[in-house]
């Protein structure tokens, strides 16, 4: 077993907020290592994280829901935490193929508890969902003990359902400290431009659609919905760059690994603020001097009307905000686009 660094299993680190979080840990000086089986993901991903951090990457071509493959990979390294991210997210496909969600992100997080307890490895960063609060009643802004209503979608039962695994499995007594991160809307990409958003097939979010269509790949943006009781028509979202948020789980895994006993926290990681879809079309036309070709459609099934968060207890508890701004992630995810095409 390898024990001099500081390993850290990375599940899904291939994917858009995966590869993101594994250049942070290494920029921290730990040693992620990344199991992915390139479902949502592409290995291009990995050339780009290569390129960022001048250096090879450890990795495991490996489906967690194979439980004798990834028990190997715990036979192998004396892993410090675990941040898991591996799971099937689009929220419109999940209405469609329920069982699919189901199987794969629950499967695939019991496989890692199993091992966790069976190698004593006691820091579990989760990645959850704004979806888990529903559509809200009352008040747009979601702290962690707002009310949970049912969620809209599969996509976002599973991930209820994982947090109350979770809770279960430290209630049981097991050495386990949890963390689950509830995010909201990352979007943006690397300021380098090695890494981004990477869709498989058609893109289920708005950023890389708009990018997508900007660029000539797709010929519509299709905006879902124009007569929700928001300003300007349009669903609200916290959209925060995704820089911002690996870097919550970084301050995530090392308070963590400060704490004693067991503990299950719960931390929203947002920017506090609401943006809606018209505003990110009419950003990504600005910085970009590019007009998109877009029109209204349907209100799509699953989606809520509008939520951010209300990000206090993150800043308190693991010192930790959102730096960037919409701009910022604009631009990043269409100097990202840009690079795709060219390639």
């Amino acid at each position: 077993m390898m024990v001099d660094k500081n390993y850290v299993l990375v599940t899904g680190g291939a994917g858009f907020i995966g590869s993101h979080t594994v250049v942070e840990l290494i920029e921290n000086g730990m040693v992620p290592v990344i199991v992915d089986d390139f479902r949502n993901s592409n290995t291009k991903m990995l050339e780009g994280i290569q390129k960022i951090v001048g250096s090879e990457v450890l990795f495991h071509n490996v489906d967690i829901g194979n439980k004798e493959g990834l028990s190997l990979i715990f036979g192998q390294y004396n892993f410090s935490g675990i941040i898991h991210f591996a799971a099937d997210k689009a929220v419109g496909e999940s209405v469609s193929l329920p069982l699919k969600y189901y199987k794969n992100n629950l499967g695939g997080l019991i496989n890692c508890l199993e091992c966790a307890l069976e190698f004593s490895v006691d820091n579990f960063i989760f990645s959850s969902s704004c979806t888990v609060y529903g559509d809200p009643d009352g008040s747009t802004t979601v702290t962690e003990i707002t009310p949970q209503k049912e969620p809209n979608s599969p996509y976002g039962a599973t991930k209820q359902m994982g947090e109350r695994i979770l809770e279960d499995v430290v209630k049981s007594g097991a050495a386990l400290k949890v963390l689950n991160l509830r995010y909201f809307n990352p979007i943006g990409a690397h300021e380098s431009g090695n890494i981004g958003e990477l869709p498989i097939g058609k893109p289920n979010n708005l950023l890389p659609y708009v990018t997508q269509t900007a660029a000539g790949v797709l010929e519509k943006l299709t905006v879902f919905g124009k007569d929700y009781d928001t300003p300007d028509g349009t669903c609200i979202r916290d959209y925060i760059h995704v820089v911002d948020l690996a870097k919550a789980h970084v301050s995530g895994l090392k308070w963590i690994g400060n704490q004693t006993g067991t503990t299950v926290e719960i931390v929203n990681v947002g920017t506090g603020k609401g943006t809606s879809v018209l505003e990110i079309i009419h950003t990504f036309e600005k910085v970009s001097g590019k007009q998109l070709n877009w029109e209204f459609g349907e209100r799509r099934e699953g989606d809520v009307e509008q939520i951010f968060a209300d990000v206090t207890k993150a800043k308190h508890l693991i010192d930790w905000e959102a730096q960037k701004s919409m701009e910022n992630a604009v631009i990043d995810a269409w100097n990202w686009e840009q690079n795709l095409r060219n390639d």
